[in-house]
């Protein structure tokens, strides 16, 4: 059985000298919360997927992004039985005032340090890749 793709950014800004991370909140389901993201379109890359996701979900678009193509990491995991992979590349969002506008796949959004963005992500492999990420995007700012 082949894997369902799907591909996001873990978006940050600069506030203050400090990073934060932009988590939304999905208006289904167990209203998890996560980086912008969605499924692979057939024919569609990973990369396009990950822009495309964030303009749908967040309203930004590459124009509002600073984007780091050499940081990505892949996640691994069953979504109810089924295997997934998700594709994340770091992203800084150029003017941390711009304003996030949400689709109707969610209800909530939240900047936040990364220990708070880790607790409300909830599962272990975002955690690692919100530790993984927030070294390097310190050394961004």
């Amino acid at each position: 059985m082949s894997a369902k793709r799907a591909a996001g950014l873990v978006i940050f800004r600069n506030v203050n000298q400090a990073v934060q991370f932009l988590m939304l909140q999905t208006s289904y389901g167990e209203h998890h919360w996560t980086p912008p993201k969605g499924h692979v379109d057939p024919g569609e890359s990973d990369w396009i997927t990950a822009l495309r996701e964030t303009k749908e979900e967040a309203g930004l678009s590459e124009e509002h992004l600073e984007i780091y193509k050499d940081v990505s990491k892949t996640l691994n995991y069953n979504v109810n039985g089924k295997p997934k992979v998700v594709v994340y590349w770091l992203a800084k969002l150029r003017d941390p005032e711009t304003k996030v506008q949400l689709s109707d796949e969610h209800q909530n959004l939240k900047w936040l340090p990364l220990k708070e963005a880790q607790e409300i992500s909830g599962y272990e492999d975002m955690k690692q890749l919100l530790t993984d990420f927030n070294e390097k995007a310190k050394l961004l700012l």
